[in-house]
């Protein structure tokens, strides 16, 4: 079997900037992460489910305990989504 390596043919500035503006990720965020995240965020039950959306840089743009309204906020900001496990 031929191995061969890969070549980075992207910049270590273009690859910081890989889907900017264009992918947003959504994932189920800890209640210990929140204000990390969210530091503006209001008091929230520990006991809530979040959901955070954030930009492909990792800005967060959304928190929510409602899963579908992070796909709303994608679509509103024409971001493609993915989901982070």
């Amino acid at each position: 079997m031929l191995i061969k390596e890969a070549t980075p043919n992207l910049s270590l500035m273009e690859l910081t900037h890989l889907g900017s503006g264009e992918v947003g990720y959504i994932r189920k965020i800890r209640f210990e992460d929140v204000s990390r995240c969210f530091p503006d965020a209001p008091e929230i039950d520990p006991s809530t489910d979040l959901w955070a959306l954030f930009a492909a840089d990792g800005t967060p743009i959304l928190l929510t305990d409602n899963r579908s309204s992070t796909f709303f906020k994608a679509a509103e900001d024409d971001l493609k989504t993915v989901s982070l496990h």
